[in-house]
């Protein structure tokens, strides 16, 4: 609910009627919310974790795209990735694999606030999450903010103002809440965490909170305190003026920046893939599918500047790397990314990537594999992204099959979820 509070009262298209809704059939607020069903929501989290995922994702393109297009003077990609992570969060293994990698990219621009309520749906965390959260993220290469009221404002800015004076490191929050925060009966319980509050409790805290207002009924001056529609315009404004002188400085630049944010494809691509599409056809070879992948890597890559993906350390087997393949870790405007061991890290990343717009990622592990991954490729079906995700057959390294016991042997992948029909198996 607080998301939807929050779009309500900055001014976006949210209205108190979708509000009372809250969780019902059809509504605009629904338990999880939903990228492109809810204005101003920009993604669906789905499962714990992949939110924070999907935040690195966004703060990978942010980072490659202004390494890719700023120039002196001109820094038209310059925004912070922020995410909201609870205790679950950091229970799922998935915050492991992506916020180890955040911290080894040095992604100084995201900044995740750690709601720290010690709270769980069975109840006191005590009794199966005690980790060290803090020295958990210092081990990953991030900056830990410490001791943060997460019920004061001010406590809560210079916290961010903190952050935001990081570069080189991506910054926690750490903000100690009590769930609940008011109720006289259910406070810091888990009584509160997903169920309503009900009538009398809910008299109770608003008595406790000194809240007079009838239910829904938000104060006049509190809408005007809130409502960001005016700022927001000016920012925009700000920024159509800077990527105006940016694309009288830059012009072609200023060109490309607005086809990869739009989604478009180049204007010459259908033909020239068509062609290399054709010389196939007419000396068709019979070589392994990861060899296939790859040619077509080598043909459309030099078409498309967009392309930004890698392997989760397979990239001799899946061949994923192609001639003009960059680093990132090696050179901030490339695109390649060396993943590591992380199936499921990587494939919620690149959906953030996607989410974020200006770059079509791909991906690649060992069919078996994806199904570390299946979550996020469901997100991906679901939110109608993109991303490409490339399985192959565990093949040793001339291209043959290679023995394996069926612990590492691909044992298919079929559509068998109704999420899947929005994605396309090749």
């Amino acid at each position: 609910m607080l998301i939807y509070s929050l779009l309500h009262l900055t001014g976006y298209d949210l209205p108190i009627e979708e509000l009372k809704n809250f969780r019902q059939l059809h509504s605009k607020t629904p338990g999880h919310p939903e990228v492109g069903y809810t204005a101003g929501v920009e993604t669906t989290t789905g499962p714990l974790g992949q939110g924070i995922a999907n935040a690195v994702g966004m703060a990978i393109a942010e980072k490659t795209l202004a390494a890719q297009f700023n120039r002196p003077g001109h820094d038209i990609v310059d925004h912070y990735t922020y995410a909201f992570m609870g205790d679950g969060c950091m229970m799922e293994g998935i915050s492991h694999e992506v916020c180890s990698l955040a911290g080894t990219l040095k992604l100084g621009k995201l900044v995740a606030f750690y709601d720290d309520n010690g709270i769980s749906i069975d109840g006191h965390v005590e009794g199966w999450f005690t980790d060290d959260t803090a020295k958990r993220f210092e081990a990953y290469g991030w900056h830990v903010v410490r001791g943060v009221d997460g019920h004061d404002a001010d406590a809560i800015k210079r916290a961010v103002e903190e952050a935001r004076a990081v570069t080189d490191k991506p910054s926690l929050l750490m903000c100690k809440t009590i769930i609940g925060f008011g109720s006289p009966n259910k406070a810091g319980t888990h009584d509160s965490h997903g169920a309503p509050l009900g009538d009398a409790e809910i008299a109770l805290t608003r008595e406790a909170l000194g809240w007079k207002h009838a239910p829904f009924d938000i104060p006049s001056d509190i809408y005007a305190q809130w409502d960001a529609k005016e700022a927001g315009q000016a920012k925009e404004a700000a920024w159509n003026e800077k990527f105006a002188a940016y694309a009288k400085a830059f012009p072609q630049e200023a060109a490309e920046f607005t086809r990869r944010m739009k989604g478009e494809m180049p204007s010459d691509f259908d033909a020239k893939a068509n062609e290399f599409i054709a010389k196939l056809q007419a000396n068709p070879a019979k070589i392994a599918s990861r060899k296939a992948s790859q040619n077509a890597i080598e043909a459309f890559g030099p078409l498309l500047p967009e392309f930004l993906g890698g392997s989760a350390d397979l990239a001799p087997s899946n061949l994923t790397l192609w001639s003009g393949s960059k680093p990132i870790n090696e050179d901030a405007a490339g695109n390649y990314i060396h993943y590591g061991v992380r199936e499921f890290g990587m494939t919620a990343i690149a959906n953030g990537i996607a989410l974020h717009g200006g770059f079509l990622p791909y991906t690649s592990t060992f069919l078996m594999f994806v199904e570390y991954a299946r979550n996020a490729v469901r997100m991906a079906a679901l939110m109608k992204q993109r991303p490409g995700d490339g399985l192959h057959p565990r093949l040793d390294r001339s291209g043959r099959r290679r023995p394996d016991s069926p612990a590492g042997r691909a044992g298919g992948f079929p559509a068998r979820d109704p999420e899947h029909v929005h994605l396309a198996s090749v």
